[in-house]
């Protein structure tokens, strides 16, 4: 019996796709199977659910069910080798060699394993497709003496402090790379500035998607999901992942297919049984925090990216949750995607599920290369553990400079006994600086060289991928209309609870009752219940525009961070985003309104006339509108709560105080204020509904025809927001939005 080759056996997926790809048209076998045979002997791969669909050179990465057990049958000379079958979920692997097949069995054994034997749901219950498998543009990354610098100002001088010194590296379809080191090592930054979020003008070095620069175009093939949950605590899993497949999926899918699609990834993410379920926030119940995650990466799977980027995506999860969570990256990887991801404290298994990994301590570089390799490069160096710890643990104790329950090297050894006392810690050993120089030192001079010819290596692909990835395109999910349909619709799913809560109603109809009351049918026959009449028309003008401004002030400080994130992955555009999130208000804000009115017209005992009624609310609802208006310019532009809420406190009553009703001759120096004041003109506005043709002034107010009055308030409503849309515009987002 031959002896079994097994070198295969170490390399991992990326380096056979390497290998097929540079070996070009003349090994198109290797190819469709991404497995090398040669010789008398068989060469087993790493693992069998990752597949290349047929096609020649430039074939796309396609990935079978990981509960899936597949046979690959080669010929190679006179035996035939059996590729390792792997299941992840049971968590078993068997490789066979050495058996010699007849033609009959052969086809026998197809057919015990067809690919259309996909096994059910064991959660769902049924059989759903895995859109994993579909094939996506294969993204090469690489990066090389990556640096990053932050200018922290100070009173008098502005010092720089280096967050990231020269990171080497690189990543390819079928792994997953872990940027591993303690905090504060810059592995966020990296994360940041390797998913185009960060402007790179201020970075050193360079980075590379197939060998080009990074382009808008990647945005469209890049998932990026942030240490932070954004989500929408008022919409449901089905609603969440609903609307993000409409907006960020291709106009190539029709509004079923996508919907579809977000059902798909609702149950390979195991959401099926929570998917009616709010995803809630601070003071609303709804999904546990591991379901919360998954949510976030099915946002950004469900556009089948090339890239996965996510930032810390065990934090705060249980260990058992934390390994679904890394079997699901492990599982997109073998779909041929590129993963990134920074882990914290990984569990050692965990730790063994990573491809390769990076080790970063203080921003320098400490170890780069495969996972499974790295315990032993650190011992090679001098560094062993003394007693059976996480690796985990053991790393990124190196990385901290603590070597309590590790081996010192010899070579630190000499430097403590032949320094002075500066250089020692209490016991004796070295400082954590000495440490950490020692590891950077030991990095350069054994493996950095190595790694960074690699890089050199252009990777064999078609020009025609290069330009994909280089274009300087935009590509929406959705036209302009539907972009604003579907925002509107959200907008209204998401708000309406807070519109109608009880607390809101409550305060509406209990200041109308109170005001009713004070006002029970008062007479305007006579100059007493004229002048009570008027005050309660004030009152009613400076409540309906102090209550929106104040309700506006916090709409896009709130949505910061969710319009960062959805603008970074060019998912709508700005202007559609702003119309509608503008107008679905609208439809809100005229329910409370007219149930004030209701109360308090009849109680108070106005001016019963149908026309009256109805010019009134439609007076008020004007009046809000255009206070929603500086809302929104006020908390645009400064996009901070507590300066925003001051601005609008004085701005509101100095338009208050300028009504017309406290102050009847304003000094014509500051007499300008009452024209951009919402409340005056809305004062004269309700004075003429209630009072034209019974009298030509009230309480010192010319009424007039109104139409001035109409023509300042739609001036406020459009000039407003004019101003914060532009305030929008210059908010700084992510590179490239």
């Amino acid at each position: 019996m031959e002896k079994t080759n097994w070198s295969g056996l170490a390399r991992t997926k990326s380096e056979q796709l390497v290998e097929a790809l540079r070996s070009g048209p003349s090994s198109e076998s290797s190819m469709n199977g991404v497995m090398d045979s040669g010789g008398s002997g068989g060469t087993l791969s790493r693992k069998s659910s990752r597949r290349m669909s047929p096609g020649g050179k430039n074939s796309h990465i396609r990935k079978s069910r990981s509960a899936q057990i597949k046979v690959d049958l080669d010929e190679v000379g006179s035996g035939v080798a059996l590729s390792r079958a792997s299941s992840a979920s049971l968590g078993l692997s068997f490789s066979f060699t050495g058996f010699t097949l007849t033609p009959d069995e052969i086809t026998d054994s197809n057919k015990l394993f067809r690919d259309q034997d996909i096994p059910e749901d064991i959660e769902a219950g049924t059989c759903h497709f895995k859109f994993q498998t579909e094939p996506t543009l294969p993204i090469f990354l690489k990066f090389k003496d990556v640096s990053y610098k932050v200018t922290i100002k100070g009173m008098t001088t502005s010092d720089e402090k280096d967050i990231l010194n020269g990171i080497t590296g690189s990543v390819n379809p079928g792994e997953v790379l872990a940027l591993m080191g303690p905090s504060g090592s810059g592995k966020t930054t990296l994360l940041n500035l390797l998913g185009g979020r960060l402007i790179q003008t201020t970075a050193g070095g360079s980075i590379t998607y197939n060998d080009e620069p990074y382009s808008k175009y990647l945005k469209s093939k890049i998932g990026f999901v942030t240490q932070d949950d954004v989500l929408f605590p008022h919409l449901t899993v089905k609603e969440t992942l609903t609307y993000a497949a409409r907006l960020r999926l291709p106009d190539t899918f029709t509004k079923d297919q996508k919907e579809k699609r977000a059902l798909d990834v609702i149950y390979e993410l195991g959401l099926e049984r929570c998917k009616d379920t709010m995803i809630g926030g601070s003071f609303v119940r709804g999904v546990s925090g591991g379901e919360r995650k998954r949510v976030c990466i099915g946002n950004e799977i469900i556009i089948n990216p090339s890239l996965l980027f996510l930032d810390e995506p065990t934090s705060g999860l249980d260990s058992t949750t934390a390994l679904k969570i890394v079997q699901m990256l492990q599982d997109i990887a073998e779909a041929g995607k590129t993963v990134v991801t920074t882990i914290h404290q990984p569990s050692s298994r965990l730790f063994h599920k990573f491809d390769k990994l990076i080790l970063l301590g203080k921003g320098s570089l400490l170890y780069f290369g495969k996972a499974s390799e790295a315990i032993p490069y650190f011992q090679s160096i001098g560094c062993s553990p003394l007693i059976a710890m996480n690796p985990a643990e053991f790393l990124l104790d190196l990385a901290n400079g603590n070597i309590s329950d590790v081996s010192v090297p010899s070579e630190l050894e000499d430097k403590v006994q032949i320094g002075n006392a500066e250089v020692k810690t209490k016991n004796g050993k070295p400082s954590p600086t000495m440490v950490q120089e020692y590891l950077v030192e030991a990095y350069e001079s054994r493996v950095s060289e190595t790694e960074k010819r690699k890089l050199m290596v252009p990777i064999p692909l078609d020009e025609s991928l290069k330009s994909k990835v280089c274009s300087p395109k935009r590509q929406w999910g959705a036209s302009w209309c539907e972009q604003y349909s579907i925002l509107f619709c959200r907008g209204i799913k998401e708000r309406r609870h807070d519109y109608f809560s009880w607390l809101r109603i409550t305060q509406v109809l209990s200041t109308a009752v109170i005001l009713g009351l004070l006002w029970w049918q008062s007479d305007a026959n006579n100059p007493k219940g004229l002048q009570d009449q008027a005050g309660l028309l004030f009152f009613i003008a400076v409540f309906w525009g102090f209550f929106p401004v104040f309700t506006a002030i916090f709409t896009f400080p709130q949505e910061r961070a969710m319009l960062a994130k959805e603008r970074a992955v060019d998912m709508y555009r700005l202007s559609a985003y702003f119309v509608a999130r503008t107008t679905s208000d609208i439809p809100l804000d005229l329910i409370l309104p007219v149930l004030f009115l209701l109360v308090v017209y009849f109680m108070a005992g106005l001016r019963l006339s149908a026309d009256s009624f109805f010019y009134s609310i439609l007076i008020v609802f004007l009046c809000i509108v255009a206070a929603q208006g500086l809302g929104l310019a006020i908390g645009a532009t400064l996009m901070d709560l507590k300066k925003a809420t001051t601005l609008a406190s004085v701005t509101v009553m100095a338009f208050m105080l300028a009504g017309g009703f406290f102050v009847k001759e304003v000094p014509k120096f500051i007499s300008w204020i009452r024209y951009i004041s919402f409340n005056y003109h809305t004062y004269k506005l309700l004075l003429k509904v209630q009072y034209g043709g019974l009298s030509r002034g009230i309480n010192g107010i010319r009424i007039d025809d109104g139409w001035t009055e109409v023509g300042a308030l739609i001036a406020m409503v459009f000039g407003y927001r004019l101003l914060a849309y532009l305030s929008l515009r210059r908010m700084k987002l992510p590179c490239g939005a």
